[in-house]
């Protein structure tokens, strides 16, 4: 790997939801990646009220930044998905 293809990228991800339960449901739901990460990668998600805000650091490549990002987005999607079928029971 190049020099230049290490970088110290960070990213700030927010969400908002309607209410503190259904921001609450989601930060719960996508919280376990603040524990597991790999070397070079930090992922900090917290709930400020119906705000579910999510900061990334990088340490690694653009392509593993990106992947991060995409995966987060994945897992509030299947999040967002389940309370939706919930809530329609």
């Amino acid at each position: 790997m190049n020099s230049w293809d290490r970088r110290n990228l960070e990213a700030e991800i927010s969400l908002t939801y309607k209410s503190d339960r259904h921001a609450r449901a989601v930060a719960d739901a996508v919280s376990p990646d603040n524990v597991k990460t790999p070397e070079g990668l930090a992922i900090k998600t917290a709930r400020r009220g119906r705000n579910v805000l999510t900061h990334i650091k990088c340490k690694s490549n653009m392509l593993t930044f990106i992947a991060t990002i995409d995966d987060l987005l994945e897992a509030v999607s299947i999040a967002e998905k389940s309370i939706s079928t919930m809530k329609n029971r």
